[in-house]
């Protein structure tokens, strides 16, 4: 190997070793690759780190001045591109205190005294980690109004409800967005609740016992943004729930944008034909002139299976190491980075298709009642009317519906006698409840889709979702 790969490797293993690694384990054990991109977070847990030790008299003031200002250059360096990073040393951190060394010299040294590459890894990762749940907030926020907005257009647009993807019970488009906007916020509640769960600072664990100088880990909890330091200094090396726990909510929200993608495809299909999709997110077809794919949605759909193989992957990384750190630790990042990346393409991609989505009211409307739809409106008049219980009631409607499917007609398109052929105490009135109109009317319990409702709902989820900083 060469004498740099030698030289970086005897800089950071000290003297345990003659030689340096060979290229086989330099590949393997390197993550400069991948976690260069904590780099932020790395350089300000070394100045939170820097100010402490220089607070508690563990390094000079001047030192501490000499690690500042050059820490201010190396991330200046790496913002504008010009930073080398070296494989042979291996990580973000020491590829830092390298360059830290090389313009400042002797001070770079000390920066190191009272942690290790444990404690401040796992410091630079919740900090990420961190960030990416207020980032992901912020997008499922914007998801959210633009359903929001959908719903207060359509509060009164008359689609169909399904159940099995089978016609069931007449709702409003309004109504259907705003389930959406419900789940999302649970989404959001999610992050935030990891979010404040991880909110504790390792720096100070040292490499799994603590250390002997006399630190202020409260100061560098505090400069961190932390609410309060780790209570025990193995679970703080070794501990990676709170990748876990970013993970696992946003594959829950991989998996309602995979549903709402799904109904995006099925919607946007020319025997449906209930919504259009923008032009920007869809694409054409090489061979067939006609063809018009939804395949930004269906990508959406798709993405949700890496997110879910993500959280898998670092699951079965963890799930038999002992206390505390293990290189197999290592794997954790390049998981959640592509989990970051997915969720916020597939968020962005999810609100451009919604908020840009031409709602076919017509369709909506004449699909609405297809499949007999009302036939629980006429069971319930039946119960409300004739005072029979709701399952006598249940084969009153049943019979109708066999008699209109029989004839290839609606129920709607019974007449009063056809009725009373099956109840007699059946009146004109009843022909009231057969209309979809009827029948997202009467749904007017509390959450429930009629459109007085659907239109306070929306008024009420706007205050909850996006005009407070609340996750409902």
């Amino acid at each position: 190997m060469s004498n740099s790969s030698s030289s970086s490797t005897s800089q950071i293993w000290g003297g345990r070793f003659k030689s340096g690694p060979s290229a086989v384990m330099e590949a393997i054990n390197a993550s400069i690759g991948f976690d260069k991109r904590l780099y932020r977070q790395d350089i300000a847990g070394s100045r939170a780190h820097c100010k402490m030790l220089a607070k508690v008299g563990v390094i000079t003031e001047a030192d501490r001045d000499a690690i500042l200002d050059g820490l201010a250059q190396v991330e200046q360096e790496i913002d504008a591109g010009t930073f080398e990073f070296s494989s042979a040393l291996e990580d973000i951190h020491m590829n830092v205190e390298t360059r830290l060394k090389a313009l400042i010299g002797e001070p770079a040294g000390r920066l190191h005294t009272a942690r290790s590459r444990n404690d401040q890894v796992a410091t630079d990762f919740r900090l990420w980690v961190r960030e990416a749940c207020d980032r992901v907030q912020g997008q499922l926020q914007a998801l959210q109004n633009a359903m929001i907005t959908q719903a207060e257009q359509h509060y009164a647009t008359v689609m169909p409800g399904f159940t099995h993807l089978q016609a069931a019970q007449p709702v409003t488009f309004g109504h259907h967005m705003l389930a959406y906007v419900e789940m999302f916020g649970r989404d959001r509640s999610r992050f935030a609740d990891a979010r404040a769960r991880m909110n504790e600072c390792p720096l100070g664990s040292a490499a799994l016992a603590g250390t002997g100088y006399p630190i202020d880990r409260e100061m560098t909890a505090r400069e961190l943004g932390f609410d309060r330091p780790t209570y025990n200094s193995l679970d703080s090396v070794s501990d990676r729930d709170f990748a876990l726990e970013y993970m696992a909510a946003a594959a829950i929200t991989a998996t309602h944008l995979s549903r709402l993608a799904e109904e995006l495809v099925i919607w946007t299909s020319a025997q449906f034909r209930f919504v259009r999709l923008p032009d920007e997110l869809s694409t054409g077809s090489s061979i067939m002139p006609q063809k018009r794919n939804p395949d930004a949605a269906e990508l959406v759909r798709a993405k949700a299976g890496r997110v879910i193989g993500d959280l898998n992957a670092l699951l079965i990384v963890m799930k038999g190491l002992p206390l505390a750190y293990s290189k197999d630790m290592q794997e954790d990042k390049e998981p959640v980075f592509e989990v970051s990346d997915t969720l916020d393409l597939c968020i962005t991609a999810a609100a451009g298709m919604i908020a840009d989505l031409t709602v076919n009211v017509a369709r909506l409307r004449d699909q609405a009642g297809v499949g007999y739809t009302t036939a629980t409106d006429l069971a319930d008049w039946c119960v409300r009317k004739l005072n029979v219980p709701f399952r006598r009631a249940h084969e009153i409607a049943g019979e109708l519906v066999k008699m209109a499917e029989d004839r290839g007609v609606g129920l709607e398109d019974l007449s009063l006698a056809d009725l009373q052929s099956i109840e007699a105490g059946i009146t004109e009135d009843a022909l009231a409840c057969l209309t979809v109109e009827y029948s997202v009317a009467a749904r007017a319990s509390y959450g429930g889709t009629a459109p007085d409702n659907v239109k306070a709902q929306a008024a009420l989820a706007r205050q909850r979702f996006v005009d407070s900083e609340g996750n409902g």
